[in-house]
């Protein structure tokens, strides 16, 4: 590694964490309903955002009628969006007459964006049509994670809130994040991707004509505006079919260090968010010193393994400082490695590099990022509640070893709770473990695997992980556009959506209902280095627990065989 190296990760965590603490205050006074020095341009909009929806904003709900009323916005979304990509060929800003959808494509890509996953098993420029693109994904690249950040606060207000019924207003709480929270960072981002040369026009695609005599159809469209949206918003995917690792999309140095960073920009805000929520900024430091720790030693087992030569290689006589094979040029090993971890620490899936290319061991750490659950920082909303719920688990097991009734912030953790969170525990086995056991071994779904051996397992294990955990992210030689696939990664996309979505909601409703209990001398502390030091052993055991067998059968067991000689 050279110091440009060390300066783009450098510069890196200075983008993410310094304005870290204003952003998450900032979303926190937003998601309550204080002014903030948007507020005398967005409020007349917000209210008439109300006035046509026949929302009372003064009117809260309850867990359930919350639920319900977010399903009700799920099914709805998912059934325009999948219309607009059946009807595509027939409605307006397609220049290039492209054709819908086949209907499991459609529904996959449907759900996909709804879930806020991303995954794509098509390429955005050959497939997807200018309004297919903005008023279909764009809009979903909007209010999905807008949906997590509602989740989100719901379970902070259950945390912070005592003896109430109500845990807020769902239409409330998604207008306020998307029109506050996402839209004015997209706009500052985009307008800093166009400065340097990602094309925003309506116009069509180009015909060039190369020094060779031959014609190239340069692809354009609106895309700084959708690049933005898929950073901030942990959503991932591409505008373009080679995702950011595409000119256009990713031109220079500069947008690589904007569009890395901004992929947890938000949630590492939303760590300090939580803190003014529970009125403890102790609590949120806790929780990113963990989150910094597993993202760390992510980072350094990525770096490291990138940085090694093929031992394939290493009886060549030539100098090897990583291998380049599946990494754009411009960008290197090093912030090609940077990426990867950071977009499966997320819940993002946008790439700048090929993850099939990576070594066995740089390709498991972004496999196990995501096995984890995406808690490390994680998607908008998604990946702090998926952390809490380690949190609770944290403190259940504490309270076992140490025979008291677990709490949390002065809330007690009970049988009704307890269930809940071991549902969630169930939610990434059985996607990856279960549906990815099935596309291994059955005949015709097995024909997507394009590699022999442990490899052919990691791309299964990576594709499903990658479905079930909402990333979208793709080893990128797995065949996925097949109708059982399709259907199949749909299925575990939608599980690894609400199979979290609905307890959470839940025992943020339980838990908003108790009384809370002060917290004194002899309550376990969980902002200390002993809470931390739990928190990230309790999730890396569960992780590694239920995952490690199925990761010694893929990239482990390649890592040993490039040793082999075969």
């Amino acid at each position: 590694m050279h110091s440009y190296d060390f300066t783009l990760i450098l510069a890196f965590f200075v983008l993410v964490l310094l304005p870290a603490p204003f952003i998450g205050r900032y979303l926190y006074r937003v998601m309550e309903g204080e002014k903030t020095w948007l507020s005398p341009v967005l409020q007349p909009v917000e209210r008439l955002c109300y006035r046509i929806a026949g929302v009372d904003s003064n009117r809260e709900q309850d867990w359930k009628s919350y639920s319900l009323a977010l399903l009700a916005f799920t099914l709805i979304s998912l059934l325009t969006l999948f219309s607009i990509l059946m009807l595509q060929g027939s409605l307006p800003l397609n220049p290039q007459q492209l054709p819908g959808l086949e209907w499991t494509l459609a529904f996959n890509t449907a759900v996909s964006f709804v879930t806020n996953t991303n995954w794509q098993a098509y390429s955005g420029e050959a497939q997807m049509s200018y309004f297919s693109q903005m008023v279909g994904l764009g809009v979903q690249n909007f209010v999905s994670p807008a949906v997590g950040l509602a989740v989100l606060v719901v379970f902070c207000r259950g945390i912070a809130r005592r003896s109430s019924n109500s845990v807020g207003n769902f239409w409330v709480d998604l207008t306020r994040a998307t029109l506050y929270g996402l839209l004015p960072f997209c706009l500052v981002l985009a307008l800093l991707l166009v400065w340097q040369g990602v094309p925003q026009t309506f116009l069509a695609y180009i015909t060039a004509h190369t020094i060779g005599g031959t014609d190239q159809v340069v692809p354009l469209g609106p895309a700084a505006s959708q690049i933005a949206i898929k950073q901030l918003g942990t959503n991932g995917g591409g505008f373009f079919g080679v995702n950011s690792a595409h000119p256009f999309e990713n031109p220079t140095a500069w947008s690589n260090l904007f569009e890395v960073a901004s992929i947890i920009l938000i949630p590492a805000a939303l760590l300090f968010t939580f803190g003014h929520y529970v009125k403890d900024l102790r609590q949120s430091r806790a929780l990113l010193v963990c989150m910094l720790i597993l993202f760390s030693v992510g980072l350094g087992g990525t770096l490291y393994a990138e940085h090694q030569p093929n031992p394939a290689l290493a009886a060549l006589p030539i100098e090897q400082s990583g291998s380049l094979e599946g990494k754009e040029s411009r960008f290197g090993t090093t912030a090609s490695a940077l990426w990867a971890v950071t977009t499966t620490a997320a819940s993002n899936g946008s790439v700048n590099a090929m993850h099939d290319s990576f070594s066995a061991l740089g390709g498991l750490i972004p496999l196990f990022n995501m096995m984890l659950g995406e808690v490390i920082f994680g998607g908008v909303g998604a990946g702090l509640y998926g952390m809490l719920l380690f949190v609770l688990i944290a403190v259940f097991l504490a309270g076992l070893m140490i025979g008291r009734t677990p709490e949390y912030l002065g809330k007690k953790l009970e049988a009704r709770e307890v269930r809940l969170l071991v549902a969630t525990l169930l939610v990434m086995p059985i996607g990856v473990l279960v549906l990815g056991a099935l596309a291994a071994t059955l005949p015709g779904p097995d024909e997507s695997i394009t590699n022999p051996g442990a490899h052919g397992l990691s791309q299964v294990l990576y594709a499903y992980t990658s479905g079930t955990g909402n990333n979208g992210s793709a080893f990128a030689g797995f065949g996925a556009n097949t109708p059982y696939h399709n259907l199949m990664i749909g299925l575990a996309m939608l599980l690894g959506r609400f199979g979290y979505i609905l307890p959470i909601l839940a025992i943020a409703g339980s838990l908003a209902a108790k009384k809370r209990s002060p917290v004194g001398s002899n309550s376990f502390p969980t902002h200390g280095p002993l809470f931390v030091t739990l928190l990230t052993l309790t999730v890396v055991l569960i992780g590694g627990l239920t995952f490690l067998p199925a990761l010694a059968l893929g990239p482990i067991a390649e890592h040993l065989t490039l040793f082999q000689g075969f």
